[in-house]
């Protein structure tokens, strides 16, 4: 259904080609892409507090420039295969472990094994899915524009938001289908692997899953701020 959801948004809202080929637009768009796209550094860094991966932030001044296919495909891949991502996966599996959950994957070795792998798909499947295939289907762009400025209240807010709003390809913003839609294939395709979910189990972890994201994005706007202050005072 996801998928099929996805077939028809894109029908609807085809995106203007990032690059032209033979055509002085091909130029003009490649720069744009690389000056002012995902190939610079992200705000704060690759990763927040040295451990969350932040590839898909980028600066509010951004906000216009379209990414390619192999932009998003590559933001989304350094997500996923981040080893940071590795070592959160394997704390949600030894607390996973800890608390019980899932009972058929049992204990010891082979059951935290077995927990490590389910979060880290979990983990990998969802960013794939909404920062890659999804933005490339319905031409929306996966990136998190960091505001910067402005009351920490209206920071805060903005940052949770995003994950109902994103931009279009085209231009102009609109409901971020890509989200809701990626997130929920995830959790669907996880059912393989989580013996026994029922549908009340997979809404839960949807709106866990996009709340994850909601979170991290909060962490992603104020990361380079806390950065900044750490370093200050180490060097103070």
């Amino acid at each position: 259904m996801a998928l099929l959801a996805a077939s028809l948004l894109a029908q609807e809202e085809p995106a203007t080609p990032a690059l032209v080929s033979g055509t002085s637009v091909e130029a003009g768009a490649a720069s744009a892409a690389t000056t002012n796209g995902q190939d610079v550094e992200p705000p704060g860094g690759n990763r927040v507090f040295g451990v969350l991966p932040n590839y898909r932030t980028a600066d509010v001044s951004q906000e216009g420039t379209v990414l390619t296919v192999r932009q998003k495909f590559n933001i989304a891949s350094k997500d996923s295969f981040d080893y940071p991502l590795v070592l959160l996966s394997g704390a949600l599996a030894g607390l996973g472990q800890l608390t019980g959950e899932q009972p058929s994957f049992g204990q010891g070795l082979k059951g935290y094994g077995h927990r490590l792998t389910a979060n880290y798909a979990d983990q990998a499947m969802g960013n794939m899915l909404t920062e890659g295939m999804f933005p490339v289907l319905l031409h929306e762009d996966p990136r998190y524009f960091r505001r910067g400025s402005g009351s920490t209240i209206s920071r805060v807010g903005y940052a949770l938001t995003r994950v109902f709003v994103t931009h279009k390809d085209s231009g102009g913003a609109r409901f971020n289908y890509s989200e809701w839609l990626g997130n929920a294939t995830a959790v669907a395709i996880s059912n393989a692997y989580y013996p026994g979910q029922t549908l009340a189990d997979n809404g839960t972890k949807l709106l866990m899953q996009v709340g994850t994201d909601a979170v991290s994005q909060v962490l992603k706007e104020f990361w380079p701020d806390i950065k900044r202050k750490m370093f200050h005072k180490a060097s103070d």
